[in-house]
């Protein structure tokens, strides 16, 4: 394992523990809203606290980029940044829902060559160095077999918290439940995304993303063989905030089931701006 990921590992693996610790004492944790539906626990802040002690111990010089804001301005010249969620799925942490997980992954010059995403709840711990495939608990990933979009279980997220996008997302959940085997939400895209990586789901969508919530899943997903861009198909999946992500036949469907709603998007997005 390269000596980065190893790192990353033994940072997950401490946040995972924060996380259990407090999974057992929901009732006592302290939450404030950020926002709308937007969470955040003592334990999130925990978390990241233990992740970016454990990654900066190791590598001073680079630099992190957080959900929490943990480490922010510190090394801002780097090539190497960390890209952090300490838990994703939050919401569901707090209702005591089992399925939230670590996401924290290595860019080097903006692209992405480290990745661990990590489930505590299962013990699951997904990983991947780039040009060297994808790992679910030290045993090689890839993404499904399947080629039609009619036979394939689909991932997603609902999107943003303020309700922008909403209706024009209803619409491509509706293609989508028509066009394929299944449509599931669980709520924690970084585990969707090696859900993908894994041939758990086929395919995967979703709008209103942060880079902390793809940065990992996406070098789980290319390195299991499968695809990942934005809405058209693209690059700019990391800080564009849209993503699809599939087996290679099933990303090129996906992208033409939705392709009518890109439009729709731009426009409630242009809207939304406007009335802030």
């Amino acid at each position: 394992m390269h000596p980065m990921l190893t790192t990353a590992v033994k940072a997950a693996r401490r946040a995972g523990n924060v996380i259990t610790r407090g999974a057992r004492d929901l009732d006592l944790l302290t939450v404030t809203a950020k926002g709308p539906k937007d969470f955040v626990s003592e334990v999130d802040h925990a978390a990241e606290a233990a992740i970016v002690e454990t990654l900066h111990g190791a590598y001073p010089d680079h630099a992190i980029l957080a959900e929490e804001g943990t480490g922010r301005g510190r090394n801002p010249d780097a090539e190497y940044v960390w890209i952090i969620d300490p838990l994703d799925g939050t919401t569901n942490f707090l209702h005591g829902f089992p399925q939230y997980c670590v996401s924290i992954a290595l860019a080097h010059k903006e692209v992405v060559t480290q990745a661990v995403i990590y489930d505590p709840v299962r013990n699951d711990l997904f990983t991947a160095t780039r040009g060297r495939g994808a790992f679910l608990n030290d045993r090689r990933i890839r993404v499904s077999r399947r080629t039609h979009l009619r036979d394939c279980l689909i991932g997603t997220g609902f999107p943003f918290r303020d309700g922008s996008y909403l209706d024009t997302y209803l619409q491509m959940m509706r293609v989508m439940i028509q066009q394929s085997a299944g449509l599931r939400r669980p709520g924690a895209a970084a585990l969707d995304l090696a859900y993908v990586a894994s041939g758990f789901y086929d395919g995967f969508f979703e709008i209103g993303l942060n880079a902390w919530d793809v940065a990992a899943g996406s070098l789980l997903v290319l390195e299991a063989g499968g695809l990942i861009g934005d809405l058209a198909g693209e690059g700019d999946y990391l800080h564009g905030g849209q993503v699809i992500a599939a087996t290679p036949k099933v990303f090129a469907q996906i992208i033409q089931a939705l392709a009518p709603y890109r439009e729709g998007l731009i426009r409630e997005r242009a809207a939304a701006a406007s009335a802030r």
